[in-house]
């Protein structure tokens, strides 16, 4: 039941970050805002303030509605999959998003969740290779079959779209998925009877089983000896 809560919570959160995207971009058309000065400006000190409010701001409804589809899946995912790490992660990938985006990208505002998006991404598809666990594997098969195209947002193939912020957003995932692999606990596995049946003592290693049947024939051949000397003996006499 408490899970159960727990999981609830963290969807509420999902949901209250889309709903707040999507007051900001209604806010932005009603009241005929320019929002794009609180992206990230690489090289700019005032650029800065950019690494925080970045992902908040989105250029059109439509680019909006694509990140934000992207959120809910992986979003989703995240929470189920990794609940002692998604909140480090996502401040890691958030972080190393725009301050990469700052140091290295093109002059222009770069605006959009599609970092965050992206670094999640990531996140599931190398926590898989890390942790290979059942559950693991399994989300990230999800979000491949989701989001597939996430592999190749890391290119330059569009002008007008910040790879730069895909590519770090990216980077700061691979750094989660890393720090984090083993924080989580790993889904039991259950184990069958003919595993029991087939397996070896551990406790065994490969060559005791001969030492100790040579070392149950030396005493029967010592016995045999002696009872050779002892009708020996009786000859004499």
């Amino acid at each position: 039941m408490k899970n159960t809560n727990q999981t609830n919570l963290n969807l509420g959160l999902i949901i209250t970050f889309l709903s707040l995207l999507w007051v900001i971009e209604s806010a932005k058309h009603i009241f005929n805002l320019s929002l794009s000065p609180l992206g990230v400006n690489p090289g700019e000190l005032s650029g800065l303030i950019g690494v925080i409010f970045s992902p908040l701001i989105h250029s059109s409804w439509e680019h909006l509605a694509v990140n934000s589809a992207s959120v809910l899946v992986l979003g989703a995912a995240l929470n189920y999959g990794y609940p002692k790490s998604r909140y480090l992660t996502l401040v890691i990938i958030w972080i190393v998003s725009g301050v990469g985006v700052w140091i290295f990208g093109r002059e222009s505002y770069h605006i959009g969740a599609s970092g965050l998006t992206h670094g999640v991404f990531y996140f599931l598809f190398f926590a898989a290779v890390f942790r290979r666990d059942k559950r693991s594997i399994a989300l990230m098969f999800i979000a491949v079959f989701m989001h597939g195209s996430m592999m190749l947002g890391v290119l330059p193939w569009d002008p007008s779209i910040s790879f730069e912020s895909h590519l770090f957003g990216g980077i700061g995932g691979v750094i989660s998925a890393f720090l984090f692999r083993n924080i989580d606990p790993k889904p039991l596995r259950k184990v069958y009877d003919w595993e029991l049946e087939e397996s070896e003592p551990e406790f065994y290693e490969p060559g005791e089983y001969a030492a100790d049947e040579e070392a149950l024939k030396e005493p029967v051949v010592d016995i045999i000896e002696l009872e050779e000397k002892d009708s020996k003996f009786k000859n004499i006499h």
